[in-house]
């Protein structure tokens, strides 16, 4: 038993000066990449276009931009996990409708243009949110409903807002916001301030009425929006052949240019943003079809499940996704390594957690909050008294 001991020993000193050496070579690689040095780096899949020359498939990036990247798409997917299981612990509730897998929309759209720029968006509106520059407390506290929200608790998952950095909001009637992000970038092009207005919309709000009514408008006057059409197949729980007769929606303004994107490859995505905006100031409108995907259902109502096979589910995960896409890209160029990414995603977590936490101790709004905001200043319906109980009409 002694000489048995006495070797094991032996074999644990021989053991610790290779130990030493590689801790110490791990120590001495490249640490992650903060270099802004160009990279071209080709988009997975070319773009289809209608009516114009497609972009370059070639795009202009940087090893700081790539790593911004994953790290903002794993705060996005990791935000949108912890969702799910407050909405299951019915901490918030009301509808709630997520964005995992859609991510690189948000992110690489943010990558081609400015916050001077003009966003709007429908209800799945978490993710857009931050990438305009939103906490994630900020998130957390308007989804369940606390103070702290970007609302003030009171628009919850469905109506975030962030007007100085030009987010216009999340809206809950369907293809509602289009309209409206044509009058944004109606007042942009009376200003003459050289910027320009997305308005996304699902694949699900793509036969409505008013898009091709305010699409019209835009071209006619040549309005500097670009119609983002997010296409994630399903438009609540009908697959997109079951509801459109033409779904290849990039060609659906027949008059106005259009063009197909990978929605799964961020580069891709800022790519096609930083073209349509130059295209937009010199010519007027254009459609972005986002070939995108969802993970979840299309609210925390919907399992997601019934109408598509989980084996589909997963086969997108397994080639598509769009934060492992970026990830075998930085390890592809050496940008970090795998145990890095994964220390960011543990980072990642724990700045999760903490937000919630910081929410959940956010107060919920005052009752006579209920009357404010509804109307413009001074008109409409407000509270009086002293114990703010009673309500009165006031009419211009």
């Amino acid at each position: 038993m002694a000489l048995a001991n006495c070797a094991s020993s032996s074999r644990s000193n021989l053991l610790k000066p290779l130990i030493a050496v590689l801790s110490y070579t791990e120590t001495l690689r490249r640490p992650i990449s903060t270099s802004t040095d160009p990279l071209t780096i080709e988009t997975s899949l070319p773009f289809t276009s209608h009516n114009c020359e497609p972009p370059s498939r070639s795009v202009e990036t940087n090893p700081q931009e790539l790593i911004s990247f994953f790290r903002d798409m794993a705060t996005m997917r990791r935000m949108e996990i912890a969702a799910d299981s407050l909405y299951k612990a019915k901490l918030i509730r009301g509808f709630c409708h997520l964005y995992d897998g859609q991510e690189a929309v948000a992110v690489g759209m943010e990558a081609g243009i400015t916050k001077k720029d003009c966003i709007i968006t429908s209800y799945r509106d978490h993710c857009t949110f931050v990438g305009r520059g939103g906490t994630l407390l900020e998130v957390f506290s308007e989804l369940m409903g606390r103070q702290g929200g970007c609302s003030k608790g009171k628009g919850g998952s469905m109506h975030f807002y962030k007007k100085d950095a030009g987010f216009y909001g999340g809206h809950g009637i369907v293809g509602a916001q289009v309209p409206l992000g044509c009058g944004l970038a109606f007042a942009q092009k009376y200003s003459k301030d050289e910027t320009v207005t997305f308005a996304l919309y699902g694949d699900g709000a793509a036969n409505q009425g008013q898009l091709f009514e305010a699409l019209n408008i835009s071209a006619l006057w040549d309005l500097p929006v670009i119609l983002v059409c997010e296409n994630n197949h399903y438009g609540m729980g009908t697959a997109e052949w079951r509801a459109a007769k033409s779904p290849a929606y990039y060609k659906r303004g027949d008059y106005v240019p259009g063009l197909k994107v990978d929605g799964m490859d961020a580069l891709a995505v800022k790519q096609a943003c930083k073209f349509a905006k130059e295209h937009v100031l010199r010519k007027g409108p254009i459609i972005l079809e986002m070939d995108t995907y969802r993970y979840h259902g299309h609210s925390m109502s919907d399992p997601g499940s019934t109408y598509r096979t989980r084996d589909e589910i997963s086969g997108v995960r397994q080639e598509r996704d769009p934060i492992e896409r970026i990830r075998k890209v930085i390890l592809a160029h050496d940008l970090a390594t795998e145990r890095e990414l994964k220390d960011f995603e543990k980072e990642i977590r724990k700045e999760v957690d903490q937000a919630i936490a910081q929410a959940k101790e956010s107060p919920m709004p005052e009752p006579s909050e209920l009357f404010t905001n509804v109307y413009v200043k001074g008109l409409g319906t407000e509270a009086f008294g002293a114990d703010r109980k009673e309500v009165r009409a006031v009419l211009p």
